[in-house]
């Protein structure tokens, strides 16, 4: 029997390729760690400052996981970061009002969904010709909105109980400055990950995510219904950034209009970094923690070593424009091996 020339076994070009595909952003990573270590060896490997990395990614984790979904599908959301603003000044405003804790919570998370709703709707029922018109839209909507009910002032002062989920931690052992604690807030990413995880590959409306980002129209066909696949996902990214919200909130014990600004960068840089591809149909929920990962000890190195703010935006720029190169490399070399 003649070989197949495209098994992986017998073709190491393939075979490389597939290892590289699995774990080669894994293996950036700890490149980093290791890099990082060497050039701060004083600052960057202390339980202080990666307890204050895992509290800091949070937020961008939060807004990478619904980003991840929608690319899923080989759409965008532009909009996260306004709505995780919006979603985290309405909290504040909320409990300022006099509403228990729980209804504030739900109020926030119901202003989130309700946005990725309406970016949905955008796509399905309004028929608009690209998810980036329609979350470009929600984008300035927003953030507008934000703005109008703040009157562009942060809402300081939430109560602790709602603050606990961003700024707390969970002690492991240890007391002092030999304190080993991880924070709340990479608790419920975790979870949510986690969640995530069996809601895409374990779940049929999971299964059809991903063939609707391989071929809609080969969906269509399978009698996949396209238009409730495309409106769960935006729903999802809504409140996933509405979440995301809600950790910073808690974070910074405030509400601010401006915050989230540019946020939909990192988050689009974690998931393509994460191996996910903006032709859709492509990229795991692992992955794309470990993008985020990377994003945060990016910045984090950056600051040990007193980059200027200004270069680091540089960096994280060419950053996205080589994740969005590889990519491109990577699904020009999948069709060349169909």
């Amino acid at each position: 029997m003649p070989c197949d020339a495209r098994d992986p076994v017998k073709d190491p070009d393939r075979l490389t390729r597939n290892l590289l595909d699995r774990y080669g952003i894994v293996a950036a990573l700890l490149v980093m760690i290791v890099v990082l270590t060497i050039l701060r060896p004083a600052y960057f490997p202390t339980v202080g400052n990666l307890t204050n990395v895992a509290r800091q990614i949070s937020f961008n984790a939060m807004l990478a996981l619904g980003q991840f979904i929608v690319i899923l599908t080989a759409g965008i959301d532009l909009s996260v970061g306004s709505v995780a603003a919006l979603s985290m000044v309405t909290l504040a405003l909320a409990t300022h009002s006099g509403l228990p804790d729980a209804l504030s919570l739900l109020v926030a998370l119901g202003v989130g969904t309700l946005a990725g709703l309406l970016n949905g709707l955008g796509l399905t029922r309004l028929r608009l010709p690209h998810p980036f018109i329609a979350t470009l839209a929600m984008l300035n909507i927003a953030r507008g909105i934000t703005y109008l009910i703040s009157d562009g002032v942060p809402i300081s002062g939430l109560p602790p109980g709602l603050r606990w989920f961003g700024s707390s931690d969970i002690r492991l052992w240890g007391e002092g400055d030999k304190l080993v604690a991880i924070p709340v807030s990479l608790i419920v990413v975790i979870v949510a990950y986690g969640l995530a995880w069996v809601f895409l590959v374990r779940s049929r409306t999971g299964r059809h995510i991903y063939a609707v980002g391989g071929n809609p129209q080969a969906a269509r066909h399978a009698g996949i219904n396209v238009d409730r696949v495309l409106n769960i996902v935006y729903v999802l990214c809504g409140l996933t950034a509405a979440m995301g919200g809600i950790l910073l909130a808690g974070r910074t014990n405030s509400g601010y209009p401006n915050a989230g600004t540019g946020a939909e960068l990192d988050a689009i840089a974690a998931v393509i970094i994460g191996g996910a591809s903006f032709f859709g149909g492509r990229g795991t929920v692992g992955g794309t923690f470990v993008g985020v990962l990377i994003m945060g000890l990016l910045r984090n190195g950056l600051n040990l070593m007193d980059v200027s703010s200004f270069w680091q935006m540089v960096v994280i720029g060419v950053v996205i424009v080589l994740a969005v190169f590889i990519d491109v490399l990577r699904q020009r070399a999948s069709q060349q091996a169909r």
